[in-house]
C-alpha cells in the first residue's frame, strides 16, 4: 500500500488549507485512515482518524471544531480541511493507514501512531503570524 499526501504550504494565521491523501496498492482492502503531525524538535501526535466507513471519526482535542477529516472510498482518497489555522499547527503532516475490519476500534487503535502500518511522504504546512 502506498500512500502520498499533499497540499501542504504557507498560509496566514486565520487561514485554510486542505490536505489530500492517495492510497494505492490493494484496492479491496479497507482501511482506517489518520493524520498524523511532527513540528521540529516535537514527537509525531495525532491530529484525526475516520474509520473506512467514512462515520467514525476521532480528533485531537486541539484541533477540534477547527478542522474536519473526510474520505472518498470511491477515489481512495483521505482530506483533511483545516481552519483557523494558527502558527501552532505548523507540522509536517503525515497520513496512515491501518487495516479495518468492521469491527469495534478503539481510541489507542486509532490515535497510537504505533498502529499504522502504512505511511505517506509528508507534506509541510506552515502557518505565519
Amino acid at each position: 500500500v502506498q500512500l502520498q499526501a499533499f497540499g501542504g504550504g504557507l498560509v496566514q494565521a486565520g487561514g485554510s488549507l486542505r490536505l489530500t491523501c492517495g492510497v494505492s496498492g490493494h484496492p479491496s482492502a479497507r482501511y482506517a485512515m489518520a493524520w498524523f503531525r511532527q513540528a521540529p524538535g516535537k514527537e509525531r501526535e495525532f491530529v484525526t482518524a475516520i474509520r473506512w466507513n467514512g462515520i467514525n471519526t476521532i480528533y485531537a482535542d486541539s484541533v477540534k471544531g477547527r478542522f474536519t477529516i473526510s474520505r472518498d472510498n470511491a477515489r481512495n482518497t483521505v482530506y483533511l480541511q483545516m481552519n483557523s489555522l494558527t502558527p501552532v499547527d505548523t507540522a509536517v503532516y503525515y497520513c496512515a493507514a491501518q487495516a479495518d475490519f468492521g469491527g469495534p476500534m478503539g481510541l489507542t487503535s486509532l490515535q497510537s501512531k504505533d498502529k499504522y502500518n502504512f505511511w505517506g511522504q509528508g507534506t509541510q504546512v506552515t502557518v505565519s503570524s
